[in-house]
């Protein structure tokens, strides 16, 4: 996924700002596995989102069940 967010940082000059705010990033051996796990879902919904045409779309729908996943794992980190 990091792969896939810096190629559109590159070519389709995106900025994946919601992700960037968590200020967490693979190397952060320091964070908890909740934490990572939310910020995976933070980064899928938004590269689906880049990728979208539209809510119905394959990437769309991805969009919206990435942002499920966002919150369930903001719940356990919570727990």
């Amino acid at each position: 996924m990091v792969q896939m967010k810096k190629f559109f940082e590159e070519s389709e000059n995106v900025e994946f700002s919601h992700y960037q705010s968590l200020q967490i990033s693979p190397i952060h051996v320091h964070r908890s596995k909740a934490e990572h796990k939310h910020a995976i879902f933070i980064l899928g919904q938004e590269i689906a989102s880049v990728m979208a045409h539209d809510e119905f779309s394959g990437p769309g729908r991805t969009q919206v069940r990435m942002q499920e996943l966002a919150s369930r794992a903001v719940d356990e980190m919570m727990h």
